[in-house]
């Protein structure tokens, strides 16, 4: 028997990345999700998923590496690859109930008990299978369904001691989705006057009440260059849930934006202007992939909030995206120079930058350039009082309805006072809370209403670094004139 004499070493695989998690930049994601792969499709509909990783996402509503179909699919993708964060919170449309196409019947070769439909979306209890000599198997029974990792595929497999068991060729057809079918309508959604259940961009209403999470940024990449998209987004960030506000990132479509000098005129024929929104472009690519870059800059921004105590103080402009270039949608190169980059973000749009890697590059919302309030036009300012707004909420909800006496506002006031004072000098520059007499009159009180007027300065980028250099002839002169 063989002993082991001396020093031995064993390697262990490589640990998974551990996500980064934060509250304040949650994204929630509207799109399409090949749910055929979900156990059970109909499930995954107009829901909102919560999933701590990448890796639940694709549990819990399938993944395929064809961006232009699955659209929530890239953000899986980034969230796996380029900036590990989470929770996200995606809300597929694409119904198995709806948005179907069928695939005709045809003759397989069955390997090893196996073949291949070679289709993406396949929705697994559809698929019928026959023997050459016409006997009918059973679903579950006869054959299984799963799918290729790689391409999406359908593989049924036989089961041994089943009816189609000894088959080695077989006719199958099958339904599968149909990710052409999805429209803007779907996208943007409704509400059934009757069930009063939400679809697209409206269950977005969900997640708080559903998940205890308050969406942060809310997206459609894909989607979002479609003005009624974005401008349906946007109106859900300027109030979720009646209180709540969050960020819209939104995308300059560039079909109609081939070039940086027509970014302007789309931007304003979209009608993105609010400072609820940042609109982005062009498109961003890893290799082979094309992402719309709201999904690259949202992933982005989550990650630097989440590593950032969780307080979105932090500009997402001038840090690497993880990408290896810039394309449109159709895949043509777009390069930059910075005073090309510059001119895009003057008119109020965010795009990337070449500077020892692609780095996003743009510090705007939508506000600008018509509006000049700072609260309105810098994104991690607007990011900053959004924050602030929401924990406000969610910290003194408790205190709702109770006797409106000096102790109820004491508690407020200094609650808020020492919480606010944790975040100076580092997150901003400071933050107070007060309760003025002339802000309550009597009537107001009477009427079960408190106002506390609080004051925050968040930081503004440092968008402009300039230094003043001149010739110091003085020096030169001492340095050459010699011995007097």
């Amino acid at each position: 028997m063989a002993i082991k004499h001396g020093i031995y070493i064993q390697e262990e695989a490589t640990a998974v990345t551990v996500p980064k998690t934060g509250s304040s930049s949650v994204q929630v994601i509207v799109g399409t999700a090949p749910v055929n792969m979900a156990e059970d499709p109909a499930a995954a509909v107009n829901v909102p998923i919560l999933a701590n990783s990448a890796t639940e996402a694709e549990t819990e509503l399938g993944y395929s590496s064809d961006f232009s179909k699955f659209t929530l699919c890239q953000s899986m993708y980034l969230a796996a690859n380029a900036f590990p964060v989470g929770p996200i919170v995606f809300i597929n449309v694409l119904d198995p109930a709806k948005h179907t196409k069928d695939i005709a019947s045809k003759s397989y070769q069955v390997n090893k008990k196996q073949f291949t439909i070679e289709e993406e979306g396949v929705l697994r209890d559809t698929v019928t299978v026959k023997s050459g000599t016409d006997t009918t198997g059973t679903y579950g029974t006869d054959y299984t369904v799963s799918f290729d990792a790689e391409t999406g595929y359908a593989v049924v497999t036989l089961v041994a001691g089943g009816k189609l068991a000894d088959a080695t060729t077989v006719t199958a057809a099958a339904t599968a989705l149909d990710p052409a079918k999805v429209t803007k309508t779907d996208i943007i959604g409704a509400v059934d006057p009757d069930t009063g259940k939400e679809t697209g961009i409206q269950v977005i209403r969900q997640v708080y009440p559903k998940l205890g999470i308050v969406p942060g940024i809310i997206l459609a990449p894909g989607w979002s260059q479609i003005p009624e998209v974005g401008l349906a987004l946007t109106a859900k960030a300027t109030l979720t849930n009646g209180v709540y506000k969050a960020m819209a990132f939104l995308d300059i479509d560039t079909t109609k934006a081939k070039k940086y000098t027509d970014t302007k005129q789309v931007k304003e024929d979209s009608g993105y202007t609010s400072p609820f929104s940042a609109s982005f472009w062009p498109c961003s690519r890893i290799g082979e992939y094309i992402f719309a870059k709201s999904a690259v800059a949202a992933c982005l921004k989550q990650y630097l909030d989440a590593g950032n105590d969780d307080v979105p103080s932090a500009s997402p402009s001038n840090h690497m995206m993880g990408t290896t270039g810039e394309c449109l949608a159709d895949g043509t190169e777009v390069l930059l120079d910075q005073d090309q980059a510059n001119t895009v973000n003057g008119y109020g749009i965010i795009t990337a930058l070449n500077q020892d890697g692609w780095r996003l590059w743009g510090n705007y919302t939508n506000a600008y350039p018509s509006s000049g309030d700072a609260k309105d036009i810098w994104l991690p300012v607007r990011c900053m009082f959004n924050w602030q707004g929401n924990n406000f909420i969610n910290t003194y909800f408790s205190k709702v309805d109770n006797p409106m006496n000096q102790i109820l506002i004491q508690n407020i006031v200094d609650s808020e006072n020492i919480r606010c004072n944790s975040y100076a000098p580092d997150k901003w520059a400071g933050a107070s809370i007060e309760y003025r007499s002339d802000d309550n009159p009597i009537t107001d009180i009477l009427a079960g209403k408190i106002t506390f007027r609080q004051h925050i300065a968040p930081y503004t980028p440092a968008q402009d670094i300039e230094n003043v250099i001149n010739y110091d002839i003085d020096t030169l002169q001492a340095a050459l004139g010699g011995n007097s």
